[in-house]
């Protein structure tokens, strides 16, 4: 199955999901979509021509913006509140908390320019906490998928899921490889089996676990990938039964290493299967100004690492 998993193009994971919500307006008349001042970057032009009443633009108002999508739901409306990772997590946290998590309110939290790939902004605005603050609210599903038409799938389907939802999206042009596969919240997808090794991504970093199983292939070590978009609820019966198998694991994410991922299965294995284990994620450190393939080999997220962890995993097995 490794051989089959190519990239057709490059696309960036916010064009998956201006394409997924312009097709939601075209289907769903209670989806309405809100921004705060970032329309174009959110790749929401094709439903705001389409669909001008069912799109609300709020400005540099992110509070507001949750409190208004958490009234909409009252109504029976689903609002996809849209923003950059930064300003729809950590600028409203509060808000966030107190008016959609504590009501369980069916709003859409849908965040694009995360992590270090946002390249050039730097960082204040390279969220790499985001998962991990969103995760820990009761009730909240959070999903991180790692390419456009992945992100796309996953646009249609919080529509159809009754909750609040994390989407978590960015802005480089990324390979796009998951056409093959359904998406399904809150179960992950076996895109290769191997004997050797688990190797567990999210995001932008399943693409080099793909191009990392390839490299340890050709020295005979047999990786299994498993793709986790949903970060919760996590897909424990799938990464116990491949754990069980290989009886070790490497995770890679962009993001923290505390809070992220990497802490969702290291808890899980804790729990029910302990297992040498190594994570690929940003070690206690805020990001910089920079082209997105560079910040990520310079903190430690590159192909070389991925292939390095699952070396020292192997040592330790």
């Amino acid at each position: 199955m490794l051989d089959k998993l190519t990239f057709t193009e490059k696309k960036a994971t916010r064009d998956g999901f201006g394409a997924g919500i312009y097709e939601l307006g075209k289907t769903n008349p209670n989806v309405i979509a809100l921004t705060a001042d970032l329309a174009a970057s959110l790749q929401l032009a094709n439903f705001i021509k389409d669909f001008p009443e069912r799109f609300i633009q709020v400005g540099i108002a992110e509070a507001n913006m949750i409190g208004i999508s958490a009234g909409l739901t009252i109504g029976g409306k689903i609002p996809f509140a849209t923003t950059f990772a930064n300003f729809a997590t950590g600028r409203v946290y509060d808000q966030i908390r107190q008016s959609v998590a504590y009501s369980h309110k069916n709003v859409k939290i849908c965040a694009s320019h995360a992590g270090l790939t946002l390249g050039e902004d730097g960082a204040t605005h390279q969220i790499l906490e985001d998962l991990g603050m969103m995760k820990m609210l009761p009730g909240f599903t959070v999903i991180n998928p790692c390419d456009a038409e992945q992100t796309r799938l996953a646009t249609l389907a919080i529509a159809e899921h009754y909750g609040p939802v994390y989407l978590r999206f960015g802005r480089p042009s990324w390979p796009v490889f998951t056409a093959p596969f359904q998406f399904q919240i809150g179960k992950g997808i076996l895109m290769n089996e191997g004997a050797d090794i688990s190797i567990i991504a999210t995001g932008h970093l399943m693409w080099h676990a793909v191009e990392a199983a390839k490299i340890l292939a050709t020295e005979g070590i047999n990786c299994e990938l498993i793709n986790i978009h949903t970060i919760k609820p996590l897909d424990e019966e799938l990464i116990l039964d491949s754990v069980s198998k290989t009886k070790c694991v490497v995770t890679a994410e962009e993001h923290q290493m505390l809070g992220g991922l990497g802490g969702s299965i290291a808890q899980l294995l804790a729990r029910k299967l302990p297992t040498p284990m190594e994570m690929v994620a940003v070690q206690d450190s805020f990001g910089e100004s920079g082209q997105p393939q560079e910040l990520l080999d310079k903190y430690g997220l590159g192909v070389k690492d991925v292939v390095a962890a699952v070396k020292r995993a192997l040592a330790r097995k």
